[in-house]
């Protein structure tokens, strides 16, 4: 089997899980394409050109599978993800060259679908569960050296913003036991890695109902200024508890979590206290904005305004005192004005991001702003804005990186940089590349002999340039996560 991924993390983690699946059912896996008797592709449907990605891909692989006709060697292709979810019968019926289709929740049933693939029929599975989190299978990690990895803690999203395909391609919003979320990170923590991101589409609404003695709990009070179009459940051990529980296992491993809403940092700032107390939690925020207009996060259904975004981002400031911000936008959506837009432009100089992800409207079918809005940006207006907001965030975030100049930072190493191979490249607690050179270094534990850093490393660097994108710096020595931050 050949598995290729698109998109977003949750779709790295969906391919391990898949990947562990069929391993149990005896595949091996390639990274030949030509080796392959089964190539799968785990789709993303967040933007058209992520599907159009898909489509591209697809007519390239229809060659190879004529060729492989022609000779006798029939290759299976599967589409799986929430592409799968959305275009089921578009991609069973286009140029009849995909075997099976299967949604984020159908991973469990590869085995069939590949089985009744072989008998020459298609075959599709695109049921969504309102259980299925897939706790019990511990996806076989493939990301790089090993040093970081993520771990799935929910799957879904009921938050049913206007533009946002996710709720119908992944479904409502369920959480996996705290229990295998631990069993999961201890592994992780045996086999060395030095840095888990704790995923989902709204981690921070997240609540663990498997254990019977939480299940009275209170529901959550929202941020200040901030609604939902759903009701909170009562009951559950919440995402706090999740972090505090995860944080303590490895004293020398780096927790972060993606992607938050933030309609959930609630008063009591419980997560904000842990992210400020723990050591080993990065104090690294995403908070997606999407834009910054009041007007327009109405017509998005986010819950918010700008003033109580703005509050919030103060507030974690306040309690997270060099805390790194990152976000998503989206330029052109439906009724946007200039003025709404110079609102945005407005509030990526105001928050000045570190990180940035930022994104031209494109309508998704099944959306409430593609039943009840009008789409009314011309495509061009869309690509004028979204350059002036990269321009605007790339200016803010070389801004507040080189503030960084002079300053020594804690990096975990991840291995060569992609443009040297005499430089070392990691991240710091902010998540911002760092790049070094790979050069002998003082060990902080008081070693004598000079060593050299390697992947999983800790190191400390002294930042002597930075661009909006990168930090470059000179090795100092090489450290531990706890002992650097008992120094501190």
């Amino acid at each position: 089997v050949y598995l290729e991924t698109y998109g977003c993390q949750m779709n790295v983690n969906d391919t391990e899980i898949a990947w562990a699946i069929l391993q149990k059912n005896g595949y091996r896996r390639t990274k030949e394409l030509d080796e392959a008797d089964v190539i799968l592709l785990v789709t993303c449907s967040v933007r058209e050109k992520a599907e159009q990605a898909i489509w591209n891909r697809l007519r390239h692989l229809k060659a190879l599978k004529a060729r492989r006709q022609q000779a006798r060697l029939p290759l299976r292709i599967g589409i799986l993800g929430c592409m799968a979810e959305r275009l089921k019968e578009e991609i069973l019926h286009r140029e009849k060259l995909v075997d099976i289709v299967a949604g984020p929740d159908a991973y469990r049933d590869l085995p069939r679908l590949l089985a009744v693939a072989e008998s020459g029929q298609q075959a599709a599975n695109v049921l969504l569960s309102l259980d299925e989190t897939y706790a019990d299978i511990l996806p076989v990690q493939t990301s790089a050296g090993g040093t970081t990895a993520f771990v799935s803690i929910m799957r879904g999203c009921d938050n049913m913003c206007s533009y946002c395909i996710v709720p119908f391609t992944r479904g409502r919003e369920r959480s996996r036991p705290i229990a295998s979320i631990l069993q999961e990170v201890r592994m992780l923590s045996d086999q060395g890695v030095k840095e888990v991101t704790l995923l989902g589409q709204n981690v921070n609404s997240f609540r663990d109902i498997s254990e019977v003695q939480f299940q009275s709990a209170a529901a959550p009070v929202l941020s200040r200024g901030f609604s939902t179009i759903y009701k909170a459940k009562p009951g559950g051990l919440r995402f706090a508890h999740l972090l505090d529980q995860v944080s303590r296992i490895d004293p020398e491993m780096r927790i972060r979590f993606t992607s938050p809403h933030p309609k959930d940092f609630p008063d009591e700032a419980s997560v904000l206290q842990l992210i400020q107390e723990r050591h080993n939690i990065c104090k690294q925020l995403h908070l997606p904005a999407q834009s910054g207009s009041t007007r327009v996060l109405e017509a998005m259904r986010r819950g918010y305004t700008r003033e109580a975004y703005l509050e919030l981002v103060h507030h974690v400031r306040e309690s997270i005192p060099g805390v790194s911000l990152s976000s998503d936008f989206i330029a052109g959506f439906c009724g946007e004005t200039e003025e709404d837009h110079q609102q945005t432009v407005s509030l990526l100089r105001e928050v000045r991001y570190n990180v940035g992800f930022l994104f031209a409207y494109s309508v998704r079918q099944k959306t409430r702003a593609y039943h009840r809005l009008q789409d009314d940006v011309p495509a061009d207006v869309k690509r004028r804005r979204l350059e002036e907001l990269i321009t605007v965030f790339r200016e803010e975030a070389a801004r507040a990186n080189e503030a960084m100049v002079g300053q020594s930072q804690l990096v975990l190493v991840e291995g060569p940089s992609k443009r040297s191979p005499s430089e070392l490249c990691g991240r710091n607690d902010g998540n911002i590349k760092v790049i070094f050179p790979d050069a002998e270094t003082e060990d902080a534990a008081g070693c004598k002999a000079p060593v050299r850093a390697q992947p999983g490393d800790y190191v400390v660097v002294k930042v002597t340039s930075a661009s909006s994108q990168t930090l470059k710096g000179v090795l100092l020595c090489r450290t531990t996560l706890s002992g650097s931050a008992a120094s501190h």
